[in-house]
């Protein structure tokens, strides 16, 4: 027999922690002069009709994985999408609190929609400059991954040698992938609604094993 020495094949590191990142589902649009639902100070709008559709999806897609847990944030729209996973694995679902979206500070509410739409230059030197504390009153770039970090690494300590599935929002989605590679602040910004994003929380790093994977999506 021939001595051979196969190609790497990506093994979860003793410990690790396989998280799926999913970004939840389409919401209502905003609507000129009527705020969004708040929930601590943020817009907390509800999923529209494509959006329920984009849970069913990823319920489908995922309901046969060995996925040990599930998390959501403080908002609605991230538990509706939650649901028909949950439903389907007979899972209650776990709140994470420091997974919860960028604060928008006055643009909060449905008003950053409409600023971005119109390329407001808060917005515009946001963009440029990778930094969303340039929109008034809103969380610093520096802020926001401190608190993903800090609530990836707390799944991951109570998850050893599981996968667990986490329903969150774009721009944590976008932190999560740069806290992972290292990579400028908002490489990884725009994930589409539903997609499944994949990482792995080890003892002493994050690895990046999938971003925005859609092929399950209507």
């Amino acid at each position: 027999m021939k001595d051979e020495a196969r190609q790497h094949r990506f093994k979860l590191p003793q410990g690790a922690c396989d998280i799926l990142l999913i970004r939840h589902g389409e919401t209502q649009a905003a609507v000129r002069g009527e705020m969004f639902p708040m929930v601590d100070g943020q817009g907390d709008p509800p999923l529209r009709a494509e959006g329920e559709a984009q849970a069913l999806a990823v319920a489908e897609r995922l309901k046969t994985e060995p996925i040990a847990a599930i998390y959501v944030t403080t908002m609605q729209r991230t538990h509706q999408t939650a649901r028909p996973l949950a439903a389907a694995l007979g899972h209650a679902p776990r709140i994470e609190p420091d997974l919860r979206e960028v604060f928008l500070g006055d643009w909060d509410g449905g008003e950053y929609r409409f600023r971005a739409a119109a390329n407001d230059p808060a917005f515009v030197r946001a963009r440029e400059r990778e930094e969303w504390g340039e929109i008034p009153g809103a969380e610093t770039t520096a802020a926001l991954h401190k608190r993903v970090s800090l609530g990836l690494w707390r799944i991951a300590a109570a998850h050893a040698d599981q996968m667990v599935a986490v329903v969150v929002h774009g721009g944590v989605v976008g932190a999560a992938m740069a806290l992972a590679t290292g990579s400028r602040p908002f490489a990884f910004n725009g994930a589409n609604n539903g997609s499944i994003s994949r990482l792995v929380v080890a003892r002493d790093r994050m690895i990046l094993r999938g971003f925005n994977d859609v092929a399950h999506l209507p």
